[in-house]
């Protein structure tokens, strides 16, 4: 992980929607900053560099927010966006110091081309660790480049950094590479499973033409096989 970016921070006094609604016009986002035994901090934050440091730093991103001439650091825990607009709208914080050991969920990034005919599912797609908070890993890379039918990564394949420690369980599956299959092949597989479970359908308005010209096609084979007898 890089150094945390530093964001200049204002303090809000100012709460409600209203006032909220006010922050967002402005082009800037309301924050909170939580931990260590101490009150929240409520802050105001610059919009794009912020945007902009969130999206470098990934999912655990840690910022170094500068709050009336002291500095301190912030994990990101959680970011709300809004839907439609696609912006953020707020911000919650951990406040951690250099050397603290934290728990976080890293995601896993795969890459790589795995062999023909194959189908590689990414059962979990992040991983639970502990790092040091100016030391946390921004993914974990894995490698399917031509993997074969019936791999399977876990959890303690994965290489990790120096310091970080899993905290998931060892046999957690991450990633598995499964056999590719026909479109046909899961069309009956639905069915079956259906039929299983009692789940009928009204036929559509081509299983229905389908059928009434296999209907006429045998009228039509009767006619001649009686005709031929005649």
């Amino acid at each position: 992980m890089s150094a945390p970016e530093k964001i200049a921070a204002e303090a809000r006094t100012e709460f409600g929607k209203g006032a909220a609604r006010r922050i967002r016009r402005e082009h800037k986002i309301p924050a909170v900053v939580y931990g260590h035994g101490n009150e929240p901090t409520h802050l105001i934050l610059p919009g794009h560099q912020t945007m902009m440091a969130l999206k470098h730093g990934g999912a655990n991103a840690l910022l170094a927010l500068q709050i009336d001439g002291s500095e301190q650091l912030a994990l990101t825990k959680d970011v709300q966006i809004d839907p439609i607009r696609r912006v953020i709208e707020h911000i919650d914080f951990v406040s951690v110091k250099r050397g603290e050991k934290v728990t976080v969920d890293v995601p896993v990034h795969v890459v790589g081309e795995a062999g023909p005919d194959t189908l590689v599912v990414t059962e979990n797609a992040v991983v639970s660790v502990e790092a040091e908070a100016t030391h946390i890993p921004e993914a974990f890379e894995v490698s399917v480049e031509g993997a074969e039918v019936g791999t399977q990564v876990l959890a303690k394949d994965l290489d990790l950094p120096s310091g970080v420690t899993l905290l998931a369980d060892e046999e957690l599956l991450i990633v598995n590479v499964t056999e590719q299959i026909s479109a046909e092949a899961l069309e009956a597989e639905l069915a079956e499973a259906e039929a299983d479970a009692g789940i009928e359908h009204d036929p559509s308005d081509e299983e229905i033409a389908e059928a009434q010209e296999e209907a006429k096609a045998e009228d039509a084979a009767q006619d001649a096989e009686g005709s031929d007898s005649e």
